[in-house]
């Protein structure tokens, strides 16, 4: 099968008995579930909720985005170097979607010509994604879905019985001569008190293609610092305290996801994160009323671009958020009712150095909400709630917005037999104005009409399970109304600039044996804005159009000590995309990894990784990077960054 015949209805079919990313490299332990949940050691799905789990993030020794996300064929990352990599998911932008760190939200956005997280991969403990809009849990504005990171606690480094343990982990990669260490420490303080504290370093140079060549700006010096304590109060309450900090700078071109050329030179930039996040549960055992959540948390983030060799000054960027959730879950009968209230509240400074603010907004929202999970048979489970949320935005120009909604959903799921479920559900989102890029904020505008943007979500989808195989499927359609961007893309002006829309299926399964384990995932969607095609360029802030996309992952248990895999990612062209220039398209690409984990003395005080990422060299363009708009006059500059060529990654991590 060529790449374009993959997008059939046949393939589609060879795709369903194949299957996708729902078993486990311990078989017996990834189908001996309840009704519920197919889960394995990589993968957790529910419905059209992803779990990745740090088992896989290890096995491809994630060092960014693109990595932690390269065996889910819903999710899109790329743009080349790490700090220029965005997250699509079903087509649509991060921006667009609820992004958060052990609850604390990482809104707002520091130039539109970088990602909007930056996050160390080895201090993950999970990824969560969920698909369209969903639950009122879900946060306020979460058109296009959620990405939900959970870091590690202590009690993941900790073995039972243990009081103090430390993690040391080096690694070297091939392609950029670069090298990553870290020192992570954990340690029981009596019964009840248990901290967690990690340093790392990140030092690579600029990769080089497919092709061979070196890609100027792509080099990365990187610290990270991290903290997490946590303590049993007793009566069911626990306390975490976590703080993270995230440094990059680097040599990168002043608009980083496209190559650098003449008109797109390589400046210096750096950018810093840092997160502080109280999270406190009440959970009583004999008390069915009462499961209290409460989480109070602090993002700032932090951009500075040298642009003196340009003729301008030192541009900064920031991006603070403050917010807090309140939520109770109560178990009523066949009823578990969770309800709470949420704020946040975003603060936008931009400008030249010596002269900071400038230019500054700030933007709020008030959230109440209310889901609740009904068993009403044995074999069926309904879902429903609403949440209402009321947004508030200063903007720099003093102009003052306030808008409200609700926002509703329902959802239901029904075992035809213990194997076979069916599912079916709507939702709606609703996001008013929002702080905007501090990039642009500078001589910026908001039109003064502007709407919010509201979403709905319909979706239908199956699972299946039966002894060592997992099927499940899902048919979806999300419409987002009155979207909001810049028009045209290199305006300074915020508009309502259509209706943005994202339809597709996706396919998903797994198969074991005594040893090999089998995933297979496939993804068709169509993203457009009213009616056409979206790019990153045009559409800035909202969405990018992605070829249909495999993803296979075979992985073989060769002892108790060793274990080897293949994961391959397999992208279709997209050709014939209208665009204000004019007709670009998009090549695919096929990309292939292997790595090995092998434990010589039997556990994991001394493991060895050894991964090859892109093994066959593929010279290509990330889909969710920028079209190529190189040959029409005057977009010399508007091009993608090649990814990396082969890396060859070898890890040592210690434990004493």
């Amino acid at each position: 099968m060529n790449r374009q015949q993959c997008g059939t209805l046949g393939c589609v079919a060879a795709t369903m008995l194949l299957a996708s990313q729902g078993a486990s490299a311990q078989e017996s332990e990834a189908l001996s579930l309840d009704p519920v949940n197919v889960s394995a050691d990589g993968y957790v799905t529910e419905g059209t909720d992803i779990t990745i789990e740090q088992e896989s993030l290890q096995d491809y020794q994630a060092n960014d985005l693109e990595d932690i996300f390269a065996g889910d064929p819903e999710v899109t990352a790329g743009g080349g170097p790490g700090a220029a990599q965005r997250v699509y998911l079903r087509g649509i932008e991060e921006s667009l979607l609820n992004l958060s760190v052990d609850g604390a939200s990482q809104s707002g956005s520091l130039f539109h010509h970088t990602g909007r997280l930056s996050i160390a991969p080895e201090l993950l403990k999970r990824v969560e994604v969920e698909a369209g809009a969903g639950r009122a849990t879900s946060g306020p504005g979460a058109l296009g879905g959620s990405l939900r990171f959970v870091t590690k606690d202590p009690d993941d480094l900790l073995r039972a019985g243990e009081q103090f343990t430390v993690l040391t982990r080096l690694s070297h990669s091939s392609n950029t001569d670069g090298h990553d260490a870290s020192a992570s420490v954990a340690s029981r303080f009596g019964d009840t008190w248990s901290g967690l504290f990690s340093l790392g370093t990140s030092d690579h140079d600029n990769y080089e293609d497919g092709d061979g060549n070196e890609r100027l700006g792509t080099d990365a010096d990187q610290q990270l610092g991290f903290a997490k304590l946590v303590g049993d109060l007793g009566g069911g309450q626990t306390l975490r305290l976590s703080y993270d900090r995230r440094e990059d700078e680097g040599e990168r071109a002043q608009r980083p996801q496209w190559a650098v050329s003449p008109g797109n030179q390589v400046l210096p930039l750096e950018g810093t994160r840092q997160t502080g996040t109280l999270n406190y549960e009440l959970m009583p055992a004999a008390n069915d009323w009462l499961g209290l959540d409460v989480t109070l948390y602090r993002t700032e983030q932090n951009i500075e671009q040298d642009q003196r060799p340009l003729g301008w000054p030192i541009y900064h960027g920031k991006v603070e958020t403050d917010g807090i959730d309140v939520r109770n879950t109560s178990r009523l009968g066949s009823h578990e009712v969770t309800y709470g209230v949420d704020y946040r509240d975003d603060r936008v400074t931009a400008g030249p150095e010596g002269d900071r603010n400038a230019e500054s907004e700030e933007g709020e929202v008030t959230g109440v909400y209310v889901q609740d999970d009904f068993d009403v048979t044995d074999a069926f489970l309904l879902s429903f709630g609403a949440r209402y949320d009321n947004y508030e935005l200063r903007d720099t120009n003093d102009e003052e917005f306030e808008e409200s909604g609700v926002s509703a959903n329902i959802s239901g799921t029904y075992f035809v037999t213990q194997g076979l479920s069916v599912n079916a559900g709507y939702a709606e989102a609703f996001r008013g104005p929002m702080t905007r890029d501090a990039f642009k904020i500078f001589g910026t505008e908001n039109d003064p009409d502007l709407e919010p943007e509201k979403a709905e979500n319909r979706e239908i989808g199956f699972e299946y399970r039966a002894d060592r195989l997992a099927l499940s499927g899902t048919v979806y359609r999300t419409d987002i109304e009155d979207s909001v961007s810049v028009s045209p893309p290199w305006s300074r002006f915020y508009t309502n600039v259509g209706d943005l829309e994202s339809k597709g299926y996706v396919l998903r399964g797994g198969y074991s044996w005594d040893r090999v384990t089998m995933r297979v995932g496939y993804h068709h969607n169509d993203t457009e804005l009213d009616g056409e095609p979206v790019t990153l360029y045009e559409h800035n802030g909202l969405g990018n159009s992605i070829g249909s996309t495999w993803t296979t992952e075979i992985e073989y248990q060769a002892t108790s000590s060793l274990r080897v895999g293949w994961l391959g990612r397999f992208v279709d062209d997209i050709d014939g995309i209208q665009s204000v220039p004019g007709t670009v398209s998009k090549s695919g690409y096929d990309v292939h990894d292997v790595y090995a984990r092998w434990q010589p003395m039997g556990s994991s005080n001394l493991e060895l990784t050894f991964t090859v990422k892109n093994l066959f060299d593929e010279q290509y363009v990330n889909q969710a990077s920028n079209a190529d708009y190189s040959s029409y006059p005057g977009y010399d500059a508007v091009v993608g960054q090649p990814e990396p060529g082969r890396d060859i990654r070898v890890g040592l991590n210690l434990e004493f």
